[in-house]
């Protein structure tokens, strides 16, 4: 199992009438022994799902990241 934690910085902030999506900066980084970091620039509703999808897409790849390396 992988942990991590993310921060979100608001790059472009989602309309204020609640329709259409803001850019978000993910950053991600995991414990050890996976205490890997990545930033991804993410399109959402708000701060939590782009944070979530951030984590989604951290976790993806440092999964295929270890089983290259064949752990």
């Amino acid at each position: 199992m992988i942990h991590a934690n993310a921060i979100v910085d608001v790059i472009d902030a989602p309309p204020a009438h609640g329709h259409g999506l803001g850019l978000f900066k993910v950053t991600v980084w995991g414990k050890e022994p996976n205490d890997y970091v990545r930033t991804y620039e993410i399109q959402g509703k708000d701060d939590n799902m782009a944070a979530r999808e951030g984590l989604e897409r951290f976790v993806d790849e440092i999964t295929r990241l270890l089983e290259g390396k064949g752990n």
